[in-house]
C-alpha cells in the first residue's frame, strides 16, 4: 500500500536544524556538521537516526542534562605510531567529531595506505553509515563501531541490558562497479532503539523477538520497550561485545552505567568511537586471474555472487542509493506526516510556528 511522503526543502530543514543546534549552544561548525548529518540521514532514507533522534538524544544525554559540551575542542593525544591517532573527545557534538575523525583517517590512509583515530570521552555519533558512505565516495574503505549513549541490550541468555545498541558499519567503494557503495550498517541489537521509537510515534507493533519490558519478559508494545535483544542470539551478543572490546582497551568506562548517573562518582559514562581508512591501492596483490585489475576483479566478483538466479538480490547500501536517488529526484527531503508534525519539538523551542503537513509538497510510493 502507497504511503504519503511530504517533501520539506532541504534548505528549510538544514536552516532548522542547525539553528535547534546553535539556541543550545553549540558552536556554528558544530551546528553546521549537525545539520550535514541530519540531512544524510534523511536523504538516506534512514528514518531511525534523522534530525527529530538527533535533538532527542540531546535531550536525554546531551546539552540539556549536562552532559555534552558545546564548542568543546578535540585533545590528539600523544602516540608512536604514523598511521593512528588517539583523541579525547571532551564530550564535544558527535557527529562533528565523527566526520573530522574520519577526515583524518583518509588523509591517514593517503599517507600510510590504512588511518586509524580512537575517540575516548565521547558522545553519540547516530547513524555510523553516514560517515562509511562519505569515505567510500571519496574512493576509501571505511569501518567504524562506537558504544551507544546508553546500555540498552541484553546480553545472550540474560535479562539486564548491560550492552549498548554497538552498530557496525563498513563502506566500500565499488560505486564503478554497481553504481554506489555497498555498505554495511546495523546495530548489534535486533532494532535500533530508534526504530521502536518510530514505532511507538506511528502506532505500530515491534516484532517478536525485539524487546523486553522491564521486568525482562518479550513485548511488541513498543511503550513497554525498555531494552532489547541482540539480532542472532550468540552472534549477534559476540558482535556487541566487539564494540564494549573497542571501548575498554581506549578507556571507555564501565557499560553498563553508560548515559547514567549510577556507580561511582568518578566513573566515565560518554562513548567510544573507532574508525579506520583503508586505501584500496594498500590492497592490491600482484596475481589478478585473467589479467583483470583491481577494479574488475571487484565488478566481476560482485557479478559473480548476483549471478546464477541471484539477479534480484539486493546488496547492503542499495537502498539507501535509492533512496538518496528518489530524494534528489523529487527536490526535497521526505517525511512522514508523523515526522513532519514531529518537527514542532524543534520550532516550538525556537518560538516558531509549527511545520504545517499542508505547507509541503506529497508524493506517494
Amino acid at each position: 500500500m502507497a504511503e504519503t511522503w511530504f517533501i520539506v526543502p532541504a534548505a528549510r530543514h538544514d536552516d532548522l536544524v542547525a539553528r535547534a543546534y546553535r539556541a543550545r549552544g553549540y558552536s556554528a561548525d558544530e551546528a553546521a556538521d549537525a545539520a550535514r548529518f541530519c540531512h544524510s540521514a534523511a536523504r538516506h532514507g534512514i528514518r531511525t537516526h534523522n534530525a527529530l533522534k538527533a535533538l532527542h538524544l540531546d535531550d536525554l544525554f546531551g546539552s540539556k542534562v549536562g552532559r555534552w559540551t558545546p564548542a568543546a575542542e578535540i585533545e590528539k593525544l600523544p602516540s608512536r605510531f604514523a598511521a593512528s591517532e588517539a583523541w579525547d573527545g571532551h564530550h564535544k557534538l558527535g557527529q562533528a567529531v565523527a566526520y573530522r575523525a574520519m577526515e583524518r583517517c583518509m588523509e591517514l590512509a593517503d599517507q600510510y595506505g590504512i588511518g586509524m583515530v580512537s575517540v575516548d570521552n565521547a558522545t553519540h555519533y547516530l547513524w555510523g553509515g553516514g560517515y562509511v558512505i562519505d569515505a567510500a565516495l571519496k574512493g576509501y574503505i571505511a569501518y567504524t563501531n562506537c558504544t551507544s549513549a546508553t546500555s540498552e541490550v541484553v546480553p545472550f541468555g540474560g535479562k539486564t541490558p548491560t550492552m549498548g545498541t554497538n552498530p557496525h558499519s563498513w563502506g566500500f567503494p565499488t560505486q564503478d562497479a554497481v553504481g554506489f557503495p555497498v555498505v554495511i550498517d546495523w546495530a548489534t541489537s535486533t532494532v535500533a532503539m530508534g526504530r521502536v521509537q518510530q514505532f511507538a510515534r506511528e502506532g505500530q507493533e515491534l516484532g517478536p523477538g525485539w524487546a523486553v519490558d522491564a521486568e525482562g519478559r518479550p513485548t511488541t508494545d513498543p511503550h513497554k520497550a525498555v531494552a532489547l535483544l541482540p539480532f542472532g542470539a550468540h552472534k549477534g551478543y559476540g558482535l556487541g561485545l566487539i564494540d564494549e572490546l573497542y571501548a575498554a582497551f581506549i578507556g571507555g568506562g564501565l557499560p553498563s552505567i553508560r548515559g547514567t548517573t549510577k556507580g561511582d562518582a568518578n566513573e566515565k559514562r560518554g562513548s567510544t568511537f573507532f574508525f579506520q581508512c583503508i586505501h584500496p591501492e594498500a590492497l592490491r596483490g600482484h596475481d589478478y586471474a585473467l589479467g583483470r585489475t583491481q577494479a574488475e576483479n571487484i565488478k566481476a566478483c560482485l557479478a559473480d555472487i548476483l549471478g546464477s538466479g541471484n539477479e534480484k538480490c539486493l546488496l547492503p547500501g542499495q537502498l539507501e542509493a535509492e533512496a538518496a536517488r528518489r530524494t534528489d529526484e523529487h527536490g526535497g527531503l521526505l517525511f512522514t506526516k508523523a515526522e513532519v508534525e514531529g518537527f514542532a519539538h524543534l520550532t516550538d523551542e525556537l518560538g516558531e510556528a509549527p511545520w504545517k503537513p499542508q505547507d509541503f509538497r506529497t508524493i506517494n510510493f
